[in-house]
């Protein structure tokens, strides 16, 4: 396994492109099984695009995939309605092909999820979202085996318990081809799910809603051909504007919007980081110094809980104390014990967590649990004196494009070492 060397201690000056959301495009890719031809752009060479990639091929749907371009062509029906474990369990996003398989084909048969062990993150609301629209599930061997029932899943009303990004994404794309209105409330609102809509309303879907906590979709016989521009990914921007603000330097970020941030933005000014939105893109820099700021993630608009692990190791520098809270997944802050070997102070209990800032960090051999705790920890090394080694750095690469080169273009003193 590769693994990233840092020489801390550089200011990073210059331009950082953002590239493709990488949470949009995983939702993306499976709405070609509900029609298409489908052509993406902007879609970022990411080890999770790939997954999805040969998930949806092995399905029968034929994948045209220029990495260098970042376009990704879709076409063909599916033959196979079985997405295997082996697939599967590296990404927890394989679950959105359940609802565009069922609602076109009828029936599927979808291995549990995996992905980063941050937390349980169960797909009963995908279920029972389903269920509603008549849908038969069963649950063998590690398998979720649905079918539709004749005629085809049918319009409902689905209000969720709580707000769930997934559920929301997979119900939507199966609802496009429902007989009826299905009605969504309580939907995620995330720029991802609005970037979804947008493509599906492309290929003739009906939505109303968009951007709104209650989606209401029309269904219709059939979606058609569509080419569509993935969204910037704002969690991407999120991580290097902390790495700008973490070395005191000044980054523009290509393309990136502040309104897509949501509470990130508001909540990185309150810190110390001045925010400025220009044709191109976002300046970032750090203004009279980093202060200590309480934070908790909760769904979009509010503070993202992939942002959390980014804004802990910027944190671990701040003038005072701050208290960093998460709501969304229970077993998040795995990246602590690798911060506090830096010479961060950090104490958490269940799901809170303390961070007193501290005046530098040591650079030191780290090792990365998942992926937004792998970033968090090249940001430290951004900012760490001497020299810092992250293992297990293929969490990185399934979230972040070309993320040495990006940081090496910008001044930073990064390599990474093949094992």
């Amino acid at each position: 396994m590769d693994r990233i060397r840092i020489r801390g201690g550089r200011p990073l000056r210059g331009t950082v492109p953002i590239s493709g959301a990488k949470n949009a495009v995983l939702a993306l890719m499976p709405a070609a099984l509900l029609g298409g031809p489908l052509t993406l752009t902007n879609v970022p060479d990411l080890a999770d695009t790939r997954t999805m990639a040969a998930l949806l091929a092995q399905h029968g749907v034929e994948v045209g995939h220029d990495r260098a371009a970042g376009r990704i062509a879709l076409s063909g029906a599916a033959g196979n309605l079985e997405a295997p474990y082996d697939i599967v369990r590296k990404m927890r996003a394989s679950v959105l092909v359940l609802g565009p398989l069922l609602a076109r084909y009828g029936a599927a048969r979808v291995s549990l999820p995996g992905g980063c062990a941050i937390g349980t993150r169960p797909v009963d609301l995908h279920l029972k979202g389903l269920e509603a629209m008549g849908a038969s599930i069963a649950l063998e061997g590690g398998y979720i085996d649905a079918r539709a029932p004749e005629g085809g899943l049918r319009g409902a009303r689905i209000i969720f318990p709580q707000i769930s990004v997934g559920a929301t994404e997979n119900l939507l794309m199966a609802a496009t081809l429902a007989h009826g209105e299905t009605e969504l409330v309580n939907a995620a609102r995330e720029p991802e799910i609005e970037d979804l809509a947008l493509c599906l309303m492309r290929m003739g879907a009906r939505i109303e809603g968009i951007g709104t906590g209650t989606l209401r979709i029309e269904g219709v016989a059939a979606l058609g051909p569509a080419t569509h521009r993935v969204l910037g990914d704002r969690i991407e921007a999120g991580t290097y504007a902390c790495a700008a603000a973490i070395t005191g330097g000044e980054l523009l970020l290509g393309g990136a919007r502040i309104e897509h941030l949501g509470a990130v933005a508001k909540v990185l000014r309150e810190a110390g980081v001045g925010l400025v939105e220009e044709p191109e893109g976002v300046r970032v820099t750090r203004l009279n110094g980093l202060h200590g700021v309480d934070v908790q993630t909760d769904p979009y608009p509010g503070f993202a809980t992939d942002m959390q692990a980014q804004f802990m190791a910027l944190m671990s520098l701040a003038e005072g104390a701050s208290m960093i809270t998460e709501t969304i997944f229970e077993n998040r802050f795995m990246h602590v014990p690798e911060l506090t070997r830096m010479g961060a102070r950090i104490n958490y209990h269940g799901a809170s967590a303390i961070v007193r800032g501290v005046p530098r960090l040591s650079g030191a051999p780290v090792m990365a649990t998942d992926l937004r705790a792998s970033v968090s920890l090249v940001l430290a090394g951004l900012a760490a004196e001497g020299e810092t080694i992250v293992s297990r750095v293929y969490h990185l690469d399934r979230g972040y494009e070309r993320v040495e080169a990006k940081l090496a273009a910008v001044g930073a003193d990064i390599a990474r070492l093949p094992d």
